[in-house]
């Protein structure tokens, strides 16, 4: 039998620069998808609407995944100042953490301030090419933290010397996420474990998890990878996971 598992969400409350940042690249956002649907319709309006959804999903991650004028300029970011809380407050706990997202350029900002703090960890993404020796070395105990990709380790991986696992950002695919986690909690896991998910309040990660509780098949109709139209949301979806900060979802 498995020992307990905790699954907690960490509101993250985004100010300032960032979320100045996050509105502006959300009002344009929202003025190109309208326009593509009033061009081509919404079904044909695919590539827009997701191109406006990552926009906005990594300013809530980090305002330098973003190729926008005053990004990088951008003061302060939330999200990561409250992981490396999280993760400094685990680890002087002894604990071992396992940090999933689902950019390769996150876990390189992620693991160049891991660098500078001297702490040991290894990363995993789609370019790597001896992943099992990254996971000795992980098993071993040579390093504390393990930085992984959602599409190179979501799956396949047995990491049960980890009890902590971070999801940087969520992943509207609730099967896809347990599969991560599950890296960590699996026959041989004998610890109980912690799963964090760290989600920007009011945002488009919050919107999107929403929705996903209400729409089962949302993650595969419109972040599945294919070239299908986004059937399971409506225009009126659209436009609430395209709403200001400010404003509440009716739930």
């Amino acid at each position: 039998e498995l020992p307990p598992k905790t699954e907690l969400v960490r509101p993250v409350e985004i100010h300032g620069d960032q979320r100045e940042l996050y509105e502006a690249i959300r009002v344009a956002a929202h003025d190109d998808v309208r326009k593509a649907i009033r061009k081509k319709g919404f079904a044909a309006s695919t590539v827009a609407i997701l191109d406006a959804l990552m926009q906005l999903r990594q300013v809530c991650c980090d305002p330098r995944l973003v190729h926008v004028a005053g990004a990088s300029e951008c003061q302060g970011n939330a999200k990561f100042e409250m992981f490396f809380e999280l993760l400094t407050t685990h680890l002087e706990q002894g604990r071992r953490v396992l940090v999933f997202s689902q950019f390769t350029r996150m876990l390189a900002l992620i693991s160049q301030e891991l660098g500078k703090r001297n702490t040991g960890h290894v990363v995993l993404t789609g370019g790597t090419a001896d992943r099992q020796g990254l996971v000795d070395r992980f098993e071993a105990g040579e390093v504390d933290v393990f930085l992984i990709s959602l599409k190179a380790g979501g799956t396949g991986l047995n990491l049960t010397s980890a009890d902590t696992v971070i999801h940087y950002d969520p992943w509207w695919n609730a099967a896809a996420q347990a599969q991560a986690t599950d890296r960590a909690y699996r026959i041989g896991q004998k610890r109980p474990v912690f799963v964090y998910n760290l989600i920007v309040s009011g945002s488009v990660e919050e919107r999107m998890l929403h929705l996903q509780r209400r729409k089962r098949h949302l993650a595969d109709t419109l972040l599945g990878g294919g070239s299908a139209a986004p059937k399971a949301i409506s225009e009126e979806d659209i436009d609430s996971l395209l709403a200001p900060l400010d404003e509440n979802e009716d739930d």
